[in-house]
Parts: structure tokens; C-alpha cells; sequence
């Protein structure tokens, strides 16, 4: 297994991680259902991030015509799903969609950890 492949099996499990670490932080300052709102939204994008990750590895696999259909069929139905579920929460709970997005959004903290990993562990600077 290679550094990338690697990296990529860490992100879900990074996380989730940070998803829990800003929901007991908001135990601090907000309602327990905040801080669920927030583990949920770490969760559901952690699993976002594995089904887009084996979607794409078999949109680059040896049947390209077809796997070019279903990855599109299957990029669509993952969008329809992201829809559904933010469109539940808001017609639902309202005032806890800010919530669910902090915790959907630690997905940006864990790559940008990722990154400043990689990029401390560089030798040099490639020109």
C-alpha cells in the first residue's frame, strides 16, 4: 500500500475524530443536540468520503464504457442523497443545520492536516 492509498484510509477515521472532538467541545457551549447534529455531520461526510473513494476507483478500472455510466448514474443518486438528507434537516430542525455542516466541514480540517503532514515530511521544495 502506497502513501496516498494510506492517507486516503486515514481521512474517514480523521474524521470522525475531529467530528467528536468539536461536538464534545459544543457539549461546552450548546444543547446536547447540537453537539449530536455535529458527530452526525462528521459521519455522514466520512462515509460520503468512502463511497465517493471506491466510486472512483472503479471509474478508473480496465471497463471504462461502463464504468463511465455508472459512475455517473452513481455520482448523481450520492448527490440526490447529500440533497435529501440536508433538505431533512432543515425541514426538520431548522436551527441545527449550522451544526450539521460544522461537522460535515471537518472533512476540510482533515485534509488540510493531511496536507501540512505532507508537506512537513517534503525533503525540498520541488521547482
Amino acid at each position: 500500500m502506497n502513501y496516498e492509498e494510506r492517507v486516503l484510509g486515514r481521512i474517514p477515521l480523521e474524521v470522525s475524530i475531529i467530528a467528536l472532538v468539536l461536538a464534545i467541545i459544543a457539549l461546552l457551549f450548546f444543547t446536547p443536540l447540537t453537539a449530536v447534529f455535529i458527530l452526525a455531520g462528521g459521519v455522514f461526510s466520512a462515509l460520503s468520503f468512502v463511497w465517493l473513494k471506491k466510486a472512483l476507483l472503479r471509474f478508473l478500472g480496465p471497463d471504462r464504457r461502463r464504468a463511465v455510466r455508472s459512475g455517473l448514474a452513481f455520482y448523481l443518486l450520492r448527490l440526490l442523497l447529500l440533497l435529501a438528507v440536508f433538505s431533512f434537516i432543515i425541514f426538520l430542525f431548522p436551527r441545527m443545520i449550522l451544526a450539521f455542516v460544522a461537522g460535515f466541514s471537518s472533512l476540510i480540517l482533515a485534509i488540510l492536516a493531511e496536507a501540512a503532514v505532507a508537506v512537513s515530511q517534503m525533503k525540498q521544495w520541488k521547482g
